[in-house]
């Protein structure tokens, strides 16, 4: 993953500026909190004149919808490109989407906090998009099971809305626990949860014969 064209003094250099700038803020929100940043405290960070930080972003929840919109882009493009090249089976999909949430822990260190906790201070008129792209994420993994369903994969009486959230839930709540330095990493995690979930939700037989869980 690009760091963002930070240099190893903790400059940005061009033309990695702006991602350096959102990657910057979000280690320093995570550090201080959002509303104990301050516009001058990010500019200091990247290397920037307070001015210069100013043709970049104008306000500071900017760079927050900028943390928002890297993350949940991220993760439907990446469902996207593999939807587009065929998927395996519904069960590698939902692993997939698994793994997508959680090596964000790895590979946006700080981000991930800020995106679960700081959604209500965005302004209103940017929540509705973040909020629509987020809800996009969830209608993506609800069809999933559907299609999960319908293709025998899945219990016939699988509760697709419930399983959703519950699988949601556990993906979104690492950021709370798992950390880079940890003794679990992402991987592991998140195979450990979509074999709790395949467990629960694959049809008779399916789970040793379809999706070899172990």
């Amino acid at each position: 993953m690009d760091s963002g064209g930070a240099t190893a003094d903790g400059a940005v250099a061009p033309p990695d500026r702006r991602a350096g700038i959102v990657a910057a803020a979000a280690r320093l929100f995570e550090e201080h909190g959002y509303h104990h940043s301050s516009m001058e405290e990010i500019a200091e960070r990247v290397g920037l004149a307070k001015a210069s930080l100013y043709h970049y972003f104008r306000r500071k929840d900017e760079i927050l919808l900028a943390i928002h919109n890297e993350m949940i882009e991220l993760i439907l493009d990446r469902h996207g490109e593999r939807v587009a090249a065929g998927v395996e089976s519904c069960g590698a999909e939902l692993r997939a989407m698994i793994g997508d949430v959680i090596s964000l822990m790895e590979t946006h260190p700080g981000h991930l906090r800020i995106f679960f906790e700081h959604q209500r201070e965005l302004p209103e008129d940017y929540q509705a998009p973040i909020r629509r792209k987020r809800n996009r994420f969830r209608d993506e993994l609800a069809a999933l099971l559907e299609r999960g369903v319908v293709s025998g994969e899945f219990r016939k009486s699988l509760d697709v809305e419930m399983t959703t959230l519950a699988i949601l839930g556990m993906a979104n709540w690492t950021y709370t626990w798992l950390y880079p330095e940890g003794s679990r990493g992402a991987a592991e995690v998140a195979d450990h949860f979509w074999h709790l979930t395949m467990r629960a939700i694959a049809a008779p037989g399916a789970v040793d014969s379809v999706f070899q869980v172990t």
